[in-house]
């Protein structure tokens, strides 16, 4: 019985491992640190993405459901929707900072 519980403890720590390293992700490729505002709602938690007080990027986790961004590519102040764990620092932010 034990045999059988290793993998699924691999696995579960494993994915604990991942689901640490994900606000890193919004980290990569040589951007900098983002500073990120955290808030509760009734259905759903919003983390807002700054840098240099420039908000750039929302994060939507409903309470069911995965989580999704708003991302302002090019500093219009218009958000689009961008699926996926890996959002970077867009370029306007860089060059203002």
């Amino acid at each position: 019985m034990l045999s059988l519980f290793r993998p699924f403890a691999a696995l579960l720590v494993g994915g604990g491992l991942l689901l640490a390293g994900l606000p890193a992700l919004a980290q990569s490729g040589g951007s900098p640190a983002p500073e990120i505002t955290t808030r509760q709602e009734a259905d759903r938690t919003i983390r807002e993405y700054r840098v240099d007080g420039v908000l750039y990027a929302i994060e939507i986790q409903p309470a069911s459901g995965p989580s999704y961004y708003l991302v302002d590519r090019d500093g219009d102040g218009n958000f689009e929707r961008q699926e996926g764990n890996d959002i970077t620092v867009p370029e306007w932010v860089r060059q203002d900072g």
